[in-house]
């Protein structure tokens, strides 16, 4: 990790559309220490406390917002999705948390309110309903994935929104790559099961690399491989099934296993590590 300090939290961004802040946080611009340098504010990690405060009260400062305008729940790779509203709003932070407990989507049409989800490998989704000025923040780990929960968070924006699928505006941020995904057999089989297009989503990539080469120059044949799945790949499908269009889309195309000096990525780092926070909100007009 660079050990270059700033007092502000490092955001990269996405430009979604005019008078919308779209971001990933990244691993710089806080107070964390450990596995955890240097901003996370997820609580459910193993983060100090007063670590989490601090970098969550620095990112509401940037973001020009009230704390309580920045709502991000408890995931827990299901497909529930949270409308936040002013009735939400409302209520203490005692009585929201049961209302993110379990929750891995949430959306808006509040302006000034950042709605976010957390991850470490795992991939975040950001849609933007121009039309009707609405937002939707969505965690897509595999099991979400397979669980086709970005479908979900569509299907619940049209209820509630009335969005038009294609006029969705969308961001896939940073998350593990095929390449660094490995699966095995009883997840590849889960993919096929739910009717994925398994050629354009998995391939096969030797357990050791290394091995593999020396076992290509010995002429052996028993290298052994593994399944990998694409993820981003996984729900940008889903996006364009949905009928949102390819041309708005946009892929980070940043892989967290890679580049794990600037994003956290759990596989590399381990679960007591930080995660990112992938966010959207809509500017006070």
């Amino acid at each position: 990790m660079s050990t270059k300090k700033t007092e502000v939290p490092v955001l990269h961004h996405y430009q979604i559309a005019d008078g919308v802040v779209a971001f990933s946080s990244t691993r710089q611009g806080g107070v964390s220490e450990g596995s955890y340098v240097a901003f996370n504010v997820n609580h459910y990690c193993g983060d100090h406390p007063a670590h989490i405060a601090e970098n969550k009260q620095r990112l509401c400062k940037q973001l020009g917002i009230d704390e309580s305008h920045l709502v991000y729940p408890h995931q827990t790779h299901q497909t529930e999705v949270r409308v936040i509203d002013e009735a939400f709003l409302s209520l203490s932070d005692e009585d929201r948390q049961p209302l993110l407990e379990g929750i891995d989507a949430v959306m808006t049409n509040l302006q000034g309110v950042c709605i976010a989800v957390s991850t470490a490998d795992c991939i975040p989704v950001l849609l933007y309903d121009e039309a009707h000025h609405a937002i939707a923040a969505v965690h897509a780990g595999w099991r979400g994935t397979v669980a086709r929960i970005v479908e979900k968070a569509i299907a619940a924006m049209q209820h509630t929104y009335q969005t038009n699928p294609h006029q969705l505006k969308a961001v896939i941020g940073p998350g593990i790559s095929l390449k660094n995904f490995e699966v095995g057999d009883e997840v590849y089989e889960e993919f096929e099961k739910n009717d994925f297009a398994m050629s354009q989503i998995a391939a096969r990539y030797p357990k050791n690399p290394q091995a593999a080469q020396s076992m290509v120059h010995s002429k052996s044949s028993n290298c052994e491989i593994s399944w990998h799945l694409n993820l981003p790949r996984c729900n940008q499908m889903q996006l364009e099934g949905e009928g949102v269009q390819t041309e708005n889309i946009h892929m980070s195309n940043i892989c967290t296993y890679d580049h794990v000096d600037t994003f956290f990525s759990a596989r590399r780092l381990g679960i007591n590590s930080g995660r990112i926070l992938t966010g959207i909100l809509m500017l006070n007009s």
